[in-house]
């Protein structure tokens, strides 16, 4: 779907000015039920000194923020990176409808790749999964920060 490129290419944007500034770069965009963009962010654990700073994190407390609501029904985030396992938790007790992530994560990803927190039929709430959009840009990104630290 030509929107969820879109909305990834934003996403990606925002992962890339997160590696201008030394953080991990995971951008995330959260679109609401009419296609409106509620919340985009990328990680900020080191300027915030807070490790639950993911992108992800970030765009659900804004989006529940701006909606009034801590419960995003009906939403959709675009994610650079597959999730980790308390970003899935996350999504999972948001209610988001369905989330769209670039690369997977084989190592922590907690939304089909280790772990499936997103779907597990042990949760009240499970998401529709779109991983792998626009997967190749996020897997470069994240090997030349890396590449670049080491």
């Amino acid at each position: 779907m030509i929107e969820d490129e879109i909305f990834m290419q934003r996403a990606l944007y925002l992962a890339r000015e997160a590696a201008k500034k030394g953080e991990v770069p995971v951008g995330a965009v959260l679109v609401g039920p009419e296609g409106e963009i509620l919340a985009e962010t990328h990680n900020q654990p080191l300027k915030l000194c807070d490790p639950t700073a993911h992108a992800e994190i970030l765009a659900l407390r804004e989006g529940a923020q701006k909606l009034g609501n801590y419960r995003l029904v009906g939403t959709t985030l675009y994610v650079t990176l597959e999730p980790c396992p308390m970003c899935a938790g996350a999504l999972v007790y948001a209610r988001v409808k369905r989330l769209v992530f670039g690369a997977f994560d084989q190592k922590t990803g907690a939304c089909g790749s280790v772990y499936n927190i997103v779907n597990d039929p042990r949760l009240n709430h499970r998401l529709e999964v779109l991983g792998g959009l626009l997967a190749e840009e996020a897997k470069v990104l994240l090997q030349e920060f890396f590449r670049l630290r080491r």
